[in-house]
């Protein structure tokens, strides 16, 4: 559980000691959120006929959810204050990179891929890229195990299979 916006694990009293598991829950409806994202987006696009009309039904979800929630729910909390410059700067690029892969991918939509080609790169190669990017902010305390590497052209094969044996 995370206390007052720090970034530190605390242990679950609740649970004699153990670390909750209830991430995983928000890890999967992250997962059903991404995995209906490309193909919604794609249909949405394909019908206004433009995919800049695309971006902003996009921007317009990302400021009712990514701008409103969090402020109904700090208001709940004392109110939108305390946000440090430096973790402002590194959460606003989060968001900067997060909007433009969505503005990468209406692009890929528009120049003619299809969701069951584009999303699979997608999620195939964002979690090689997030792990090397996390090794490089975060050095890991030991040499990575040989198997990361495996996993690596394990994660990026699978993306392939997934496009070589899509359904047609």
């Amino acid at each position: 559980m995370q206390q007052s916006g720090t970034a530190t694990a605390s242990v679950d009293k609740r649970t004699g000691g153990k670390r909750s598991m209830v991430w995983v829950i928000f890890a999967f409806g992250a997962v059903l959120s991404w995995g209906f994202y490309g193909v919604l987006l794609h249909k949405g696009q394909t019908m206004l006929g433009n995919p800049m009309k695309a971006l902003l039904c996009v921007g317009i979800a990302y400021f009712l959810i990514g701008v409103l929630a969090p402020v109904i729910a700090l208001t709940g909390q004392g109110g939108v204050t305390g946000l440090s410059s430096s973790g402002s700067i590194w959460a606003g690029l989060g968001g900067a990179l997060g909007a433009a892969g969505a503005v990468c991918i209406i692009y890929a939509f528009r120049s003619g891929g299809l969701p069951n080609y584009v999303m699979p790169l997608v999620f195939g190669g964002a979690p090689v890229i997030n792990v090397l990017v996390s090794m490089a902010m975060h050095p890991p305390k030991t040499a990575p195990s040989p198997m990361l590497y495996l996993g690596f052209l394990l994660a990026v094969a699978g993306a392939g299979l997934v496009l070589y044996y899509k359904p047609s």
